[in-house]
Order: C-alpha cells, then sequence, then structure tokens
C-alpha cells in the first residue's frame, strides 16, 4: 500500500507554516497538490489510485477550476469516462466553453483538497441544476476538521487533520507569523 502522505512530503506538496486557505479559513498546515499534479506520471498514479477507490457507476467526473481541475482529469482518465469542468463567472460558479451535462448522468465530484468542501458542493449544484446526479465525492487530500466537517461523504487518499482557525481566533495572526495564501480562489 503506497503511503500518499509521505510522496507529498517527498515531491513539496505537503508545507507548514501560516496559511490562508480558500476557504478564508488559516491553518499550520497547507498541502499543494497542483505541485504533484506537475508530473504527468505521479499524476496519472494518483488519479489511478483514487479511481480504484471509487465503488459505484460513474458516467462523467465533474471537479470545480481551478485546484480540481488535473485531479479530476486523472480520475475520469482512469475511469474511461468524460471530464467536465465548472467554474466562476462574476463569483457564481458555473458550466462555461460549451461544456454541458446530461440529464440523469451519474456524477463524481473529484477534488484535489476538501476542506469545508465549499467549491464542491457549488460544482454539484451546478450538476444538480443541469439535471446531473451527484453520486459519488472524491479528493487526493481530505483536510476537513471536527469543527468544519464535510456536508457530504468523500474519499480520499490522504487524510490530514490540521489546525485551523477562523481569521480572529487565529494564533499564528496574533504571533506576527507571515501569512501565505497559495489557494486558487483568491490568488
Amino acid at each position: 500500500m503506497t503511503d500518499w502522505l509521505a510522496q507529498f512530503e517527498d515531491r513539496g506538496v505537503h508545507r507548514t507554516g501560516h496559511f490562508q486557505l480558500s476557504s478564508g479559513l488559516h491553518s499550520d498546515t497547507y498541502l499543494q497538490c497542483a505541485l504533484a499534479l506537475t508530473d504527468p506520471a505521479f499524476a496519472d498514479e494518483l488519479g489511478a489510485a483514487l479511481a480504484a477507490e471509487i465503488t459505484v457507476e460513474i458516467d462523467v467526473v465533474v471537479s470545480p477550476a481551478i485546484g480540481g481541475l488535473l485531479a479530476g482529469f486523472v480520475v475520469a482518465r482512469a475511469l474511461g469516462v468524460p471530464f467536465v469542468f465548472t467554474e466562476r463567472k462574476d463569483g457564481v460558479m458555473t458550466l462555461r466553453r460549451g461544456q454541458a451535462i446530461e440529464p440523469g448522468a451519474r456524477v463524481l465530484i473529484v477534488e484535489d483538497v476538501l476542506t469545508t468542501g465549499g467549491s464542491a458542493r457549488e460544482a454539484a449544484d451546478v450538476v444538480e441544476a443541469a439535471g446531473g446526479v451527484v453520486v459519488a465525492w472524491a479528493a487526493l487530500v481530505d483536510r476537513s476538521t471536527a469543527d468544519q466537517p464535510l456536508p457530504f461523504g468523500a474519499t480520499s487518499l490522504v487524510r490530514v487533520t490540521p489546525s485551523v482557525w477562523e481569521p480572529g481566533e487565529c494564533p499564528l495572526c496574533t504571533g506576527d507569523v507571515p501569512i501565505d495564501s497559495p489557494g486558487s480562489r483568491r490568488s
């Protein structure tokens, strides 16, 4: 069995410090999955491993841009199904670029990292508005916490439980530790 967290640490994907997450929360841990996905062979390994965990029939994989794009694509390739992505236009998640979801399509939502599930839930709303049915959720990394649980069950390759704070409660802020905002929604 592959130790994916060790693989991520070896590739500089798993970082510690002071981070503002895409959700707006602050954390002492960040996983920059984009670094893992820069190596096509490793990306394919990740996609195949995550796809192997999916136990329901899937017609299409959908991911929210930008973080979920590569993760969703390699999972779709491993499953042998089409890939569609949602993106924000004027702050609202939508389908663009001629992409569509067939009514009744069984959809797997794939993200790179899940913290609160906000972007994944927005993508699911787009799927459901198009008539698709979300039958499963997956991510390379699940970093949700007991204080901020996911609103759905998800399959993941890596599970980490970092310290996470609301911005006004972050001890790293009061300690004047410089903050990095590597997430895609705010940078």
